[in-house]
């Protein structure tokens, strides 16, 4: 067992593009986290972040961040596409622990090939599904969990914005692209939220304007019908409104039996900048009240994801949330997701 602060255990960087210089990095560095260094294919990167970082390296090759990374006791975050992930898990050490980003693969197959990887080979972690984390996610479960708008009855998840999906190239080609890369977060928020769901209906297209891109908007519906109150989740995105601010959207809003609360998810509001989140609530028909928000979803709740794994391998067991199992069961989600937008209403079927 590990007697090291979660804080001082090392982390190593498997990848440094746009989704780790701006949300990675800089929650590591607000958080206090230890970095021991970065690499990528092209070196180049990892020596630009490697510069902004007191005492990290950037390093030439794979075997040479994970002999590090064993020997300073650290932890891998892996922050590749979901191509990359098999081949680099087969060459990382039995025994690791890692951070992998999300997706899970980019099939129900491939995130039960990996699910087996991972197992075969003794290593431990969870995926990146860092919404969870986010502090106007965990100030609205909080929220949730006084009674303050009671017993939730309806979710609803809108994004209305315009996502420079250039930034990450190789989105391009990819035969899922929307759900699998970008509303899985919200779908899995709807997991941790409201269990799992019975019922799915979904729809997903590409653009005329982005004909590269396989999927770029999507709806999603979700029915929750177990423990004697039939509950919905919609999920809906576009990411190709070009008008000017004012009718744009992101938000999270929760219908409860006795109110509702919204949460502003700024970030995709002028990606990656981003504006600032807020939570708004109102109980019995009353006045909006505003709850203090202490930070954003980017980069905040990267820090939350990495420092609940770093908790937990401080004190030597699993995660709690997002573990690989767990992860699997949002991949789930989204493979049925895409069988709906296929053929229409889905009823999950989860093997135990």
């Amino acid at each position: 067992m590990r007697t090291q602060r979660p804080s001082f255990i090392p982390i190593f960087i498997l990848g440094s593009g746009a989704i780790v210089r701006d949300a990675h990095l800089p929650a590591y560095q607000l958080a206090g986290y230890e970095i021991g260094g970065f690499f990528d294919i092209d070196k180049t990167r990892a020596e630009a972040l490697a510069e902004r970082c007191s005492q990290a390296r950037a390093f030439a090759t794979l075997n040479d961040v994970f002999e590090a990374c064993a020997h300073a006791n650290g932890v891998l975050d892996i922050a590749l596409p979901p191509q990359a992930l098999a081949a680099t898990l087969e060459r990382v050490p039995t025994g690791a622990t890692v951070l992998l980003q999300k997706p899970f693969g980019r099939t129900l197959d491939e995130a039960t090939a990996l699910r087996a990887l991972l197992a075969a080979r003794g290593i431990r972690g969870a995926v990146n599904f860092q919404l969870r984390h986010a502090p106007v996610i965990c100030a609205l479960r909080q929220l949730l969990a006084t009674g303050a708008i009671g017993e939730i009855v309806d979710l609803e998840i809108r994004v209305v914005c315009r996502m420079p999906w250039e930034t990450w190239p190789f989105l391009a080609g990819m035969p899922r692209m929307e759900i699998l890369m970008h509303s899985i977060h919200y779908l899995d928020l709807c997991r941790a939220m409201l269990g799992e769901p019975t019922r799915v209906w979904s729809w997903a297209a590409a653009h005329p304007t982005a004909p590269e891109i396989a999927d770029a908007r999507s709806t999603t519906i979700l029915a929750f019908e177990s423990g004697g109150t039939a509950r919905r989740a919609v999920v809906t995105t576009y990411h190709h409104h070009a008008a000017p601010e004012g009718h744009d959207a992101s938000h999270l809003r929760v219908e409860g039996t006795r109110g509702t609360a919204v949460a502003r998810l700024g970030v995709n509001l002028d990606y990656p900048r981003g504006r600032t989140d807020t939570l708004a609530w109102s109980a019995n028909g009353g006045a909006w009240r505003e709850e203090t928000v202490a930070g954003n979803w980017f980069p905040h709740a990267f820090a939350g994801s990495m420092g609940a794994l770093l908790e937990s391998t401080s004190a030597g067991h699993d995660p709690v949330e997002s573990h690989f199992d767990d992860a699997w069961r949002t991949m789930a989600l989204v493979e049925t997701c895409y069988k709906s937008s296929a053929g229409g209403e889905c009823v999950p079927k989860l093997p135990e």
